[in-house]
């Protein structure tokens, strides 16, 4: 297998207990080239996570953390404020429905739509440490 290039390795990056400048809302918006649906004016985001499986999501997600992902539905929302997630950035434009604008809205988790790919998001993202728990 070839070598983890050192800005993928997880010793590269900042370690549970360390933080790194939090990025607010709109930061995290611009960078993505994105629409914030759900806002959260306090939202204070350190680390970031791209997944789909939303067990995975619980289970390795944490605190002030951005999640990316396409799932745009009400489960996305239970699983991130059982994880302390932020803000949630929906891809590829996906419609968010009302009933997990209203979730989002009641639970204070952000919700932010971007046109770009899971992986061009976590791109523009990349200089946040990975979030775990």
């Amino acid at each position: 297998m070839p070598p983890v290039p050192h800005a993928f390795r997880h010793d590269s990056h900042l370690s549970k207990t360390q933080t790194s400048k939090a990025m607010n809302l709109q930061e995290l918006a611009n960078r993505i080239r994105g629409s914030i649906v759900v806002d959260k004016p306090d939202a204070s985001i350190i680390r970031a996570y791209t997944g789909d499986l939303l067990s995975d999501v619980m289970g390795h997600c944490g605190d002030e953390s951005v999640l990316v992902t396409i799932q745009n539905h009400l489960n996305t929302i239970a699983v991130c404020t059982l994880a302390g997630v932020e803000a949630i950035v929906i891809c590829h434009d996906r419609p968010v429905p009302d009933d997990m604008k209203a979730a989002a809205e009641r639970e204070e988790v952000a919700i932010v739509t971007t046109p770009l790919s899971q992986f061009e998001a976590s791109v523009a993202l990349a200089d946040l440490p990975p979030a775990t728990k």
